[in-house]
C-alpha cells in the first residue's frame, strides 16, 4: 500500500495498523495525519511505547498519557483513583483519536489496560471508548522487554484489544531510507527469514578486523559495551573536559521518568573533537534526531558542532516537557547531544545513519540484527564486527503474521479504491464532522450526516443496520439522535425499543425515573453506578431515548 492510500483510510476514521519495513515512511505518514487533524482542531493523543519514539512526533509515552505508568494490572480501586485526576478527565474527555507509535515494544497486557482506562473515562463499552485508534510499528523490530515479576510479554496482536479494534491494515511498500537495491534485498531476505548464500557473502564482504579509524557510529547490543567504547574514545582526546548537567523542573516522578527515557544523558561529558549525535529534531537549526557531527567549540552555555556534511551549528540547550491541563507539569533541559562513537541497538531504533559499525556477536534477541542493519542506508555504509546465530533470525510467529498483514493490506487497499473518490470524501467528511469542533467543520456536513441518519430511522432500520450502511459506529448514530432531539427536532425512535430486551429496558427506565428531580437526572455515570453490570453505557443511552 502507498502512503497516500493509507492516509485516505485514516481520514475515513477507521481504526488502523500502519506497518512496513524499516524506512517505509511509517512515522512520516503519522505526522501527515497528525497535521491534518490539527488543522481541523481535532483533539488527539499522540503517543508511543517509548520516550524516544514519542519525541519524534512531539508526543508522550502511552504510559504517561493514559495514566497507566508502569502498572501491569489495574483493579477497580486503582481505576477509581485515576478517574479522580482532573487532568486525565480533560485529556480523555476531549480525545477523539489515539495514536500509538512503535507498537512492537508495547506489552500486550498494557494495551488491554489502556483500553480499559478509555472505556471507563469515556463511559463507553466500545473498544477504547469509541475513539479512533491508529497503531504503528513493525513486529520485525524489537519486542517488548519484560522486567522481573511482570507477566510474560507478548506482542500486542495477542491482546484482546487488538482483536476488538477491527483494524484496517496499511502495509507500506515504498522505501525511503535504503537507496541501495542490493542492500534492500539483503534486508528483505533477513526480514523473510530466507538468508541466502549470496546475502551472507555480501555481509561477509563488510567485515572489518581490529580497530579502524572512521567516523561511523558503532552499534552494540549491550549498554556496557557502549559506555566502555564512548569513555575509551573520549579519554583519547587531549584537552579540557566539559560537563553539562541536565536540569529538571516540575513533578518529581515525571522528571525522573523523562530523564530515564531521554536520549540526552543526565550528565553530558564532552571535549572539543568529540564525536556526538543529535537526539532531537530541530529542522530550523539544521539538525534532526540521528544527525552526526564533531564538537568544535565548548562554552558554559553553548556548544558548536560541525555535522558530517560540513554545516556548523551553534547548539543551545533543548527542553523536553510534559503538559497537563494545558500547563507544563514537568520539563527537563539539556544539550540535545550524546557521545556517538557507540550506541545500543535498542536506542538506534527509528534512526537513519549514513554509516555504522555493527557488532552483533552478543545479539540476544531475534530481530536485533534486522534493526541494527536497517539503520544504514547503503551496503557501503555498513561495517560488521561480528554476528552470532541469533543476529539474523526473526521470530517465526512474526513471519506468519506478516504474511497475513500483507494479504489484509491488499484487501483493504482494494476496498478503499473501490469506493471511488466521491464516496471516500463523503466518509471523510462525516468522520471529520463527528470529531472536529463545530467551528472547524462545515455546518452543512453536520446537518447532512444527521439527516441521513434520520431518513434511515424513518425506514424503521435498527441501529446496527444504520451504522453498517453508513460506515459509522452505533455510538455515533445514537449521538445523531440525541443531537437532533437537542435541536428540537421530532425523531421517531419507537421501533428502537426492540434494541433491548423488554425486562432490561424496563429496569433501566425505572432507574432513570428514580433519578428525576435530582442533580444526577439524565446523567449516564450515576445511572451506570446504580445498575452496575446489569447494563452497559450504550444500553443506558438507548433507554434514555424513551424518557
Amino acid at each position: 500500500m502507498k502512503q497516500s492510500e493509507a492516509l485516505q483510510i485514516l481520514k475515513m476514521g477507521h481504526n488502523a495498523f500502519i506497518t512496513g519495513a524499516a524506512g517505509s515512511g511509517k512515522t512520516h505518514l503519522l505526522n501527515e495525519y497528525i497535521a491534518y487533524l490539527k488543522k481541523h482542531g481535532v483533539e488527539m493523543g499522540i503517543t508511543a511505547s517509548t520516550g524516544i519514539a514519542a519525541t519524534h512526533m512531539g508526543g508522550m509515552t502511552i504510559h504517561a498519557w493514559s495514566g497507566l505508568g508502569i502498572r501491569d494490572t489495574l483493579d477497580e480501586y486503582e481505576l477509581d483513583a485515576l478517574e479522580s485526576r482532573q487532568y486525565l478527565w480533560k485529556r480523555m474527555e476531549h480525545a477523539k483519536v489515539l495514536i500509538i507509535d512503535e507498537i512492537s515494544m508495547l506489552h500486550h497486557f498494557r494495551i488491554d489496560l489502556v483500553d480499559k482506562i478509555l472505556r471507563a473515562f469515556k463511559r463507553n463499552d466500545e473498544p477504547f471508548g469509541g475513539i479512533q485508534v491508529v497503531l504503528c510499528g513493525d513486529f520485525f523490530q524489537l519486542p517488548p522487554v519484560s522486567r522481573y515479576g511482570e507477566p510474560k510479554a507478548e506482542f500486542v496482536y495477542k491482546s484482546d484489544a487488538w482483536k476488538a479494534l477491527d483494524l484496517k491494515i496499511c502495509y507500506l511498500e515504498e522505501q525511503h531510507r535504503q537507496t541501495d537495491p542490493t542492500y534492500l534485498r539483503i534486508l528483505n531476505d533477513i526480514r523473510e527469514n530466507s538468508v541466502s548464500e549470496d546475502t551472507l557473502e555480501h555481509l561477509e564482504s563488510r567485515y572489518v578486523k581490529g580497530d579502524h579509524v572512521h567516523s561511523a557510529t558503532k552499534l552494540y547490543s549491550h549498554n556496557i559495551d557502549v559506555d566502555s567504547e564512548n569513555e575509551k574514545e573520549l579519554a583519547k582526546i587531549p584537552g579540557e573536559l566539559f560537563e553539562y548537567e541536565m536540569a529538571g523542573r516540575g513533578k518529581k516522578a515525571l522528571v525522573e521518568t523523562m530523564t530515564k527515557g531521554c536520549l540526552a544523558p543526565h550528565l553530558l561529558r564532552i571535549k572539543e573533537n568529540a564525536r556526538v549525535m543529535f537526539v532531537k529534531n530541530n529542522f530550523e537549526m539544521g539538525y534532526a534526531n540521528g544527525t552526526l557531527g564533531t564538537v568544535v567549540e565548548c562554552g558554559e552555555d553553548h556548544i558548536v558542532v560541525e555535522t558530517n556534511n560540513g554545516d556548523r551549528i551553534d547548539v543551545a540547550p533543548a527542553t523536553w516537557m510534559v503538559a497537563e491541563e494545558g500547563e507544563v507539569a514537568a520539563e527537563i533541559t539539556q544539550f540535545p547531544l550524546r557521545l556517538a562513537w557507540a550506541i545500543t541497538v535498542h536506542k538506534s531504533q527509528g534512526m537513519s545513519l549514513d554509516a555504522a559499525e555493527v557488532d552483533l556477536s552478543s545479539a540476544f534477541e531475534r530481530g536485533m540484527g534486522y534493526v541494527a542493519l536497517s539503520r544504514v542506508r547503503t551496503l557501503d555504509g555498513l561495517m560488521l564486527k561480528g554476528l552470532n546465530g541469533t543476529a539474523l533470525r526473526v521470530h517465526d510467529e512474526v513471519l506468519e503474521f506478516d504474511g497475513r498483514f500483507r494479504e489484509d493490506s491488499e484487501k483493504h487497499a482494494d476496498e478503499m479504491l473501490a469506493l471511488g473518490e466521491v464516496e471516500r470524501e463523503r466518509f471523510q467528511e462525516e468522520f471529520l464532522a463527528s470529531v472536529a469542533p463545530s467551528g472547524k467543520r462545515g455546518k452543512k456536513v453536520v446537518q447532512s450526516t444527521r439527516e441521513e441518519t434520520r431518513q434511515l430511522l424513518d425506514k424503521k432500520l435498527s441501529l446496527e443496520e444504520i451504522a453498517t450502511m453508513r460506515g459509522l459506529k452505533k455510538e455515533t448514530i445514537i449521538t445523531h439522535i440525541e443531537e437532533l432531539r437537542g435541536d428540537g427536532e421530532v425523531v421517531d425512535v419507537l421501533h428502537l425499543k426492540n434494541e433491548l430486551p423488554a425486562i432490561k429496558l424496563k429496569k433501566i427506565l425505572a432507574t432513570l425515573e428514580k433519578m428525576k428531580g435530582s442533580e444526577d437526572e439524565g446523567k449516564l455515570t450515576p445511572a451506570k453506578r446504580i445498575l452496575g453490570d446489569a447494563a452497559s453505557f450504550e444500553e443506558i443511552r438507548i433507554a434514555r431515548l424513551f424518557l
